[in-house]
């Protein structure tokens, strides 16, 4: 199994040049997402004009299908206020972008839940784009349009302050990291949410001397004392 640190180091050469929002916003889904045993990578942070332009240019005048509708300087990549995500695989190197995989047998599908918990942090979901849905795809806009962006306008202290606590759990009503603990000694993270308490449960059960295995046919988790 893969540990916290170990998919946090998949993610770490996407996360240069974001705004400090979306930089945290980012390392908290992929602590959220694990707690509910979902690793995750992400895929894409900030994009210069360039690198815009020639994603653009894929399926229109380049090989390949066409994966955006925005050219450099109207994507929010371009201003470090988005983040695209893939599910990591449990061998830690290869990644799926299939949006029904449900790889922590919870009945429900991975990446629905990885977008909840984006948006419970206050991202937007490209998912719920109606005209061209892009399911990787989470960004903070602040209310600014990449035209404003443009001209040098950024998000206010005071939205940077109110974003942050939400991800910090901070705000009223938000969810909460946790950590979890054997005899004092940290064992994994969670994440409390509702009053509910999330883990991985594999971390915890290897960590009480357990083996756990999965019944698909009856949508079991077993845990077994030697």
């Amino acid at each position: 199994m893969l540990t916290l640190d170990q998919v946090k180091s998949k993610s770490a050469g996407w996360l240069g040049n974001l705004h400090p929002v979306i930089l945290a916003g980012a390392s908290a889904l992929i602590q959220r997402s694990y707690a509910k045993g979902i690793p995750i990578v992400i895929t894409q942070g900030m994009r210069t004009i360039a690198e815009q332009n020639a994603l653009y240019a894929q399926g229109r005048t380049k090989p390949g299908n066409i994966v955006t509708n925005a050219r450099g300087g109207t994507s929010y990549h371009n201003y470090g206020l988005a983040i695209d995500f893939a599910l990591l695989l449990p061998d830690g190197k290869n990644v799926s972008w299939d949006i029904t995989r449900d790889g922590n047998k919870d009945t429900i599908a991975d990446w629905q839940q990885v977008a909840q918990e984006a948006k419970r942090l206050g991202f937007a979901w490209g998912g719920d784009w109606t005209s061209f849905k892009d399911y990787s795809h989470l960004e903070m806009t602040f209310g600014l349009t990449t035209e404003q962006l443009r001209a040098g306008r950024q998000p206010t202290v005071q939205q940077v302050k109110d974003a942050l606590a939400v991800i910090n759990g901070t705000a009223p009503g938000a969810d909460q990291a946790v950590v979890v603990t054997l005899n004092g000694v940290q064992i994994t993270s969670g994440m409390l949410e509702n009053g509910t308490t999330y883990a991985p449960v594999r971390a915890v059960a290897e960590a009480l001397g357990a083996s756990v295995t999965y019944d698909a046919a009856s949508r079991t988790v077993k845990l077994v004392r030697e």
